[in-house]
């Protein structure tokens, strides 16, 4: 027993010393290496490829030696050359902040540089619940960019494309939601506290300096004005005209003034009021599509730095060191 509570603190002693040497070596690298912007590079995956491989699995494992044997001759007949129609798939899954737009705006990029508006379409996997405005619009522009070239346009749905989602996702020449994905919620909101109670209470004083009648309309520390009050009403109601003239500019079909209410809705009823035009899963739309089409999924990924490869690495055998250093604790308890 002695000998193994001697080797666990021995065991301490090294991850302490690893973890140091490894933060030593990560700051000497990060200060030695020039400062520069994050660069990245475009993915493509072979869906179609992924899909029929999966179904061969599936096959080989249900069909007897006879019928395999069947079923692969019959197939050696067909033509398997790759369709030259494509669907270029993104994945889309925003944020409050919407910084995903950046990895999005270089996959539109990419796509736009090698497809053929004859042939080829884009479906976007889009999930998010909204978000801050200028974010999003900028999210929107960039689907704007595949209708303006010229490429058909997909949206898929299956969880939740609402306010800054469903900007996103109006701009598609089809939208196909699965029957339980939220859509809708065409409205704007803004909150924020106000602590000048609290800071009145203690003695203390807020001061705040503008030019500018409404440079600040509402504050969190100071006193708002029913003035004050109103002007961010004002600006309110503003962006939420602009956000229904956007719908109703995409979506011609809509009655703006029943949808646009701030109301969110499960797909299976939002078709009814034409905020999407489909009710299927994207699976089911990717599995039709690759009957007669190939299907890549593009994706754009920053690179690592030396710096982060090297923390993570660190990380990764601290974390192992530490889970080895409590199961052997453990059996010394036992």
């Amino acid at each position: 027993m002695a000998f193994l509570f001697e080797y666990g603190l021995f065991l301490a002693k090294a991850v302490t010393i690893v973890a140091a040497i490894g933060v030593i070596l990560i700051m000497i690298i990060g200060a030695s290496q020039k400062p520069k912007g994050k660069s990245g590079e475009i993915e493509l995956k072979d869906l179609s490829k992924q899909i029929d491989d999966t179904r061969d699995q599936f096959i080989e494992q249900t069909l007897d030696k006879k019928a395999l044997k069947a079923h692969k001759k019959a197939n050696k007949k067909q033509d398997t050359s790759p369709s030259d129609e494509k669907v270029f798939v993104i994945d889309f899954i925003g944020s409050m902040d919407a910084h995903e737009v950046a990895s999005l705006r270089e996959e539109v990029s990419a796509i736009l540089t090698i497809a053929d508006k004859d042939k080829d379409q884009v479906l976007v996997n889009l999930e998010s619940g909204g978000g801050v405005v200028h974010g999003y619009g900028l999210a929107a522009s960039q689907l704007i960019r595949i209708k303006d070239f010229g490429l058909p346009l997909t949206i898929c749905i299956d969880k939740v494309a609402a306010s800054g989602g469903y900007m996103m996702a109006c701009v598609a020449d089809k939208i196909v939601a699965a029957p339980f994905a939220i859509v809708g919620s065409i409205g704007v909101i803004a909150q924020l506290p106000n602590f000048s109670k609290i800071l009145k209470k203690n003695d203390v004083d807020f001061e705040q300096i503008t030019a500018g009648e409404y440079k600040r309309t509402l504050t969190m520390f100071g006193e708002n004005t029913d003035k004050g009050r109103e002007k961010f009403k004002e600006e309110i109601e503003h962006t939420h005209g602009l956000f229904k003239e956007f719908v109703a500019e995409h979506r011609t079909t809509l009655d703006i003034s029943t949808v646009a209410t701030g109301e969110h809705w499960f797909a299976s009823h939002a078709k009814t009021l034409n905020l999407v035009d489909e009710i299927k899963t994207s699976d089911d739309v990717l599995l039709s599509l690759n009957e007669q089409h190939q299907l890549y999924k593009v994706s754009y990924k920053i690179k690592k730095g030396l710096p982060e490869k090297l923390g993570l690495s660190v990380s990764t055998m601290v974390e192992k060191l530490g889970m080895s250093l409590w199961s052997k604790s453990q059996k010394i308890g036992m």
